[in-house]
């Protein structure tokens, strides 16, 4: 009997696996780039991001709750709308998260050298990814144990930082609220909204989860909600101690923050929580991306022995071992720059997509109506429009590249 993906994640598990993706260098790193162009204002640019991100959480959820099979919007684009574009959104979603995990990976062993200084950052950055495929290895079961652990730590020193910092918010630091106006924020909301759409994550391993149509929607829902309130609470904290200009100089800017907060071992424990943050965010990365491989196996759009699953552990575990070992070559070539550029408009491509296919679902199989997804569409249209031309231009010739390599499996394919 041909092995299975056996149903094991329940809420807890799901809501751990959808922090873990979200909850990483966004919070960290990105919220600096986001005070930057618009000052103490993209506060606001916050929350209008975490606004369209739910619109786009509730398709997703919507979605996988009637159809929990792996590979997420890549199966629905299939199912709903047609193969191209169930294709376009299973191929970007492969570029923008193994080229993201390679940054993710170098930020692990950057944060890490800092508590354990003994060796060069690298030997971090590699030893993480080596431990985490092993832990996907061993079984979902204890992948998401591991996962469901080091969120927890990521959470408490996040808790730790908003209650720590409280004492040193000072009002002055909010002003001038808007200096860039509107525009500033609208730019600060598209940037901010990628640091959100790590709940997907949980639609890509639907499979996997225990009663997903009950499930599912419940975890989306925890996750980012928990993830908004989370992210705006540090990101006022952040700002109100040191103010919108001082993140934007820092590559670091919660660790700076810390610094100027009296709490005690304040910035041992961020440092703490920035390198369990990343790591979460691989460990996620991980599971997402061998999952989409064995999707885009199963159809033929890759290789068909991406489609293999351990009779043993029952994991894909050709995809876990290939997504490793081109994590490894990403972390220690560097990451491909052209590739990273193009991440918005793959992740506002992948995004679109769900909306669409969550307005083409039947009226039954609907859990919010169509204004949902209209909403959620809307707002990745929008935000598209904000990209540069060879943002845009980029990702057109990475989706070109992913059709000539379909065409080749499906020609080479014996089964085809």
């Amino acid at each position: 009997m041909e092995a299975t993906l056996k149903k094991v994640l329940h809420l807890k598990d799901a809501i751990a696996v959808g922090l873990g993706a979200i909850i990483g260098a966004g919070i960290f790193v990105v919220t600096g780039v986001a005070a930057g162009v618009a000052g103490p204002a993209f506060l606001v640019g916050l929350l209008i991001a975490g606004l369209v991100a739910s619109f786009n959480a509730l398709s997703s959820a919507q979605l996988a709750a009637v159809y929990p099979q792996s590979g997420g919007t890549y199966e629905y684009g299939y199912r709903l709308l047609n193969p191209a574009l169930g294709f376009s959104a299973g191929w970007m979603f492969l570029l923008s998260k193994l080229s993201a995990a390679g940054i993710v990976a170098i930020g692990f062993g950057s944060y890490f050298h800092q508590l354990v200084p003994y060796f060069p950052p690298m030997v971090y950055s590699v030893a993480a990814i080596i431990l985490l495929t092993l832990a996907n290895l061993a079984g979902i079961r204890k992948a998401g144990l591991v996962n469901t652990l080091i969120v927890l730590v990521t959470l408490l020193s996040l808790i730790y930082f908003v209650f720590g910092g409280i004492g040193s918010v000072e009002s002055r630091n909010f002003t001038p609220f808007a200096p860039f106006g509107i525009r500033g924020i609208a730019e600060s909301a598209a940037i901010l909204f990628f640091a959100f759409t790590g709940y997907a994550r949980i639609a890509t391993l639907a499979e996997e989860v225990v009663e997903p149509k009950k499930t599912i929607p419940r975890a989306v829902i925890i996750t980012i909600l928990t993830a908004i309130i989370l992210y705006a609470a540090v990101s006022f904290i952040a700002v109100g101690t040191i103010g919108a200009g001082a993140m934007a100089h820092s590559q670091s800017p919660l660790q700076l923050a810390s610094n100027a907060m009296r709490a005690p071992g304040i910035n041992l424990v961020t440092t703490l929580g920035a390198s369990t943050a990343m790591l979460g965010v691989l460990l996620s990365q991980i599971l997402g991306i061998s999952r989409m491989l064995l999707a885009m196996g199963r159809r033929r759009d890759l290789p068909a022995f991406f489609e293999k699953i351990h009779p043993r552990t029952s994991i894909p575990h050709y995809g876990i071992l290939f997504t490793a070992v081109v994590m490894l070559l990403i972390t220690l070539l560097g990451s491909f720059e052209f590739v990273v550029r193009a991440a918005t408009f793959t992740i506002l491509l992948y995004y679109g997509i769900t909306n669409l296919a969550a307005i083409r679902q039947p009226r039954e199989e609907q859990l919010y109506g169509r204004i949902i997804p209209v909403a959620g569409l809307a707002g990745c249209l929008a935000m598209s429009v904000s990209l540069p031309l060879n943002v845009i231009v980029s990702g057109i010739l990475l989706l070109l590249t992913g059709f000539v390599v379909r065409y080749l499996v499906k020609k080479l394919s014996p089964t085809s």
